[in-house]
């Protein structure tokens, strides 16, 4: 695990545009292109950023957080099921402090994840932070768990 620089932004937008293909199958390719450009120029640099690389430095996933809150997580889909996520989350508890994270309802994978990593539902919107009408489940890290 290792900070991430903006050195590492195109690598990293690469790996979140993969990740978001494989599971956000309930984006449209235009939503993609819109997310595309904030999330390089706008959300990186606006949490502390992570990521994980292979023994070939490539990047294989990254994690933001700001404010004790999950604001990224994602693996590229070659190296999801390989523990990647859980390490990423388990620093986000147990080193940034986070207990919160916010996740695309239809994105029923990240919700299950999120349950069995002890993360419960607190509440929901019907749109998400830019007003685009994609659910947001509101999960908060269960008390009394711990380092996970």
């Amino acid at each position: 695990m290792e900070k991430a620089h903006a050195a590492d932004y195109p690598e990293i937008v690469e790996v979140w545009e993969a990740s978001v293909r494989a599971t956000h199958h309930f984006l449209k390719e235009e939503d993609i292109l819109y997310f595309k450009p904030l999330i390089l120029n706008e959300f990186l640099k606006a949490v502390d950023l992570y990521c994980e690389r292979d023994k070939a430095g490539s990047i294989t996933g990254f994690l933001g957080v700001a404010d004790g809150k999950i604001e990224m997580l994602f693996i590229h889909p070659d190296r999801r099921g390989t523990g990647i996520g859980k390490m990423l989350l388990q620093f986000a508890i147990n080193n940034l402090h986070a207990t919160l994270v916010d996740v695309n309802e239809q994105n029923t994978q990240a919700v299950d994840f999120y349950k069995h990593m002890g993360f419960e539902i607190k509440s929901r919107s019907e749109l998400d932070s830019m007003g685009k009408p994609f659910p947001i489940l509101h999960m908060e890290l269960k008390r009394g768990d711990g380092e996970v």
